[in-house]
């Protein structure tokens, strides 16, 4: 199982999030990649690093590998990752030991993946792909959660159950193969997540919230997002809109500050809040989730209706447009939250390998302990961690600049991996140009 992303600060590979990365890393080329310029090479470089991974995880039937490391062990310690000393344990699924909602996550990721090197690498593309439509059946004829393993508890436990991932990994099939089964699988299903409440994993504790679950889009709730996805297909069609275009319009109408429904808070300077730690999570996936349903707005002439205010798709294009300039600087700090972007970034980031120094500075061992003094300095990190979000500010716009202020100074690739999306298109927008990827049918896969 070499290859493959942290999560985050810390050595341990966690699936879970880690598909997610993966899915909306594709799902960004997919949309924005003919406004990456020269930068398209390298998305598909990080991407081929992550769905290559994923075909090691699911190389053997009814097995799939949920983590690599022993996270306990790995948090005790502060070293880098070359230096690793620490239980690298390997925990799997199997039909004994299920993880419907991992293993519809990677089904997801790969079929999302698949449909980005149709074009530019078919033979790799229906590999993709093969590998997705048996997972999602492992997903599904296996079901149980993931959490049952102990390992992902609780750093990335599933308290929102699975069948919003085998929804979305179904979506994602169908998107790749357009093959009925699938869709009629969304359709047949999507009513089981319709709730005006759902379960959040805050700081490893399981939190209900009010406010919907069509509000809920993350590693975690993929309820937003599949019903964005979907938006696309059925946004003209009447007979199969319901419920995923109203329950879209209600997602954003639950984010616009003017709309009577708003479920969320922003910061003074404007940033959007939602509970739990490492709030930039929301920022990035929430502003992607909004340029891609303004997209299939401007293609269906659609508007929202928030009771008595309504909303265009430059409406919500401009909402996610605050999030990304506040996230580069313009806020009341004046500070980048991309480390290594302005004259004024994190210096104290909560990540091992940046805080201690390179092979080539140091080629001795540095153990489990050995690099605290590094962690506890007040110098800035040895090694810029270029082009990382951090977790961001608090809901008062303050930014506490500690590797001690783990919520706050931590990147994760799922703050990430939204994020390139977003600034392809708002560096060159353009709203009517979708790349060409994809599957046409079935048959291309024989």
């Amino acid at each position: 199982m070499v290859g493959g992303y942290y999560d985050a600060g810390d050595n341990v590979k966690f699936h879970f999030p880690m598909a997610f990365s993966t899915t909306m890393l594709a799902w960004g080329v997919l949309e924005f990649g003919n406004s990456m310029g020269s930068d398209l090479e390298h998305a598909l470089e990080a991407l081929r690093w992550g769905s290559d991974y994923f075909l090691k995880a699911t190389k053997n039937p009814n097995v799939v590998v949920a983590q690599v490391g022993e996270p306990n062990g790995d948090h005790d310690c502060w070293e880098r990752p070359e230096d690793m000393d620490t239980p690298r344990n390997t925990y799997l699924l199997s039909p004994n030991k299920p993880g419907s909602e991992l293993s519809a996550e990677i089904a997801a990721a790969l079929a999302a993946s698949s449909m980005v090197f149709a074009a530019s690498d078919s033979r790799y593309s229906k590999l993709l792909l093969r590998h997705a439509i048996r997972v999602f059946d492992f997903a599904n004829d296996n079901r149980g959660s993931y959490n049952g393993i102990g390992a992902p508890c609780p750093f990335y436990c599933d308290y929102n159950g699975y069948m919003d991932e085998l929804i979305w990994g179904a979506a994602w099939l169908y998107k790749a193969t357009k093959m009925g089964k699938y869709w009629d699988f969304v359709k047949a299903n999507i009513g089981s997540i319709e709730s005006n409440t759902v379960i959040r994993n805050i700081k490893g504790d399981a939190v209900l919230m009010s406010g919907g679950g069509f509000c809920e889009f993350g590693w975690d709730s993929k309820h937003a997002g599949i019903n964005v996805l979907v938006s696309q297909w059925v946004m003209t069609d009447p007979s199969n809109a319901s419920p995923f275009v109203p329950n879209a319009d209600a997602f954003v109408c639950s984010l616009l500050p003017n709309s009577p429904t708003k479920s969320v808070s922003y910061s003074k300077g404007g940033l959007m809040f939602k509970p739990g730690s490492s709030n930039l999570q929301h920022a990035t996936s929430i502003s992607f989730l909004l340029i891609v349903y303004a997209r299939h707005m401007q293609a269906a002439k659609k508007v929202v209706n928030c009771g008595s205010f309504s909303a265009n798709p430059n409406t919500l294009i401009n909402l996610a447009k605050s999030q990304v300039d506040y996230i580069l600087g313009n806020n009341p700090l004046g500070m980048s939250y991309m480390v290594g972007y302005s004259n004024k970034f994190p210096q104290k980031v909560h990540h091992r390998a940046s805080t201690i120094p390179s092979l080539d500075k140091h080629p001795q061992h540095i153990g489990c302990r050995d690099g605290d003094p590094y962690f506890k300095s007040n110098a800035p990190n040895l090694n810029v961690l270029t082009g990382a979000l951090v977790g961001g500010p608090a809901d008062d716009d303050s930014f506490e600049d500690s590797r001690y202020n783990v919520s706050q100074s931590e990147p994760t690739t799922y703050i990430n991996a939204p994020f390139v999306g977003l600034v392809a298109y708002f560096k060159s927008p353009q709203p009517s140009s979708f790349i060409k990827f994809g599957f046409r049918n079935f048959s291309d896969l024989e």
